[in-house]
């Protein structure tokens, strides 16, 4: 493996195939992601296409990491949240091709998505991930604090329920954001 390059991903037909391969992959491996195996690929790719054109609308960046030409992880920030809360962002769809896992691909795609954060003038992460298989450590790992479980919140990707942790994270310079 090369040097991981991290790029914000924009709308194409290349894009999504690349995202909709990793997305039935994971959900193949048992990644809760919010989808049940198998992944129909027209669904994939339909749920890629309205996420991309949410980032275009700006409501979300998706960032992409590159193994030379092989897209080998992504992660989403949604940044299109209620009127009260423009100083916060959410965390989602941390994702990390099996082929490619356990060489710090997250922990970049982590780094990477709170700078973004912070350029957009966030002061406050929030994310979850599953009991069963998810990201906790590494999210400890990277300083986010564990609010708590919610049980039996979601299916696992084979069937079975998983709880659900919570956790947030304080970014950026702490300052009031303006109210308009």
């Amino acid at each position: 493996m090369g040097e991981i390059e991290i790029t914000v991903l924009r709308g194409s037909a290349t894009t999504r195939a690349l995202l909709s391969e990793i997305l039935i992959d994971v959900v193949a491996h048992g990644g809760s992601v919010s989808f049940m195996h198998p992944l129909d690929a027209a669904a994939a790719d339909a749920y890629w296409d309205d996420a991309l054109a949410a980032a275009d609308r700006a409501e979300r960046v998706i960032l992409g990491a590159w193994d030379g030409d092989v897209l080998a992880g992504t992660v989403t920030l949604l940044l299109a949240l209620p009127p009260n809360q423009p100083h916060r962002a959410e965390v989602a769809k941390l994702m990390t091709r099996p082929s490619h896992r356990g060489r710090g691909i997250a922990t970049a795609l982590m780094r990477a998505v709170e700078t973004v954060a912070v350029e957009r003038g966030r002061t406050l992460l929030v994310l979850d991930t599953a009991v069963d298989g998810g990201a906790a450590g590494l999210y400890a790992q990277l300083g986010f604090t564990l609010t708590g479980e919610i049980p039996e919140y979601a299916f696992k990707p084979h069937g079975g329920l998983t709880g659900t942790l919570i956790f947030w994270k304080r970014i950026g310079p702490r300052r009031l954001p303006e109210l308009t």
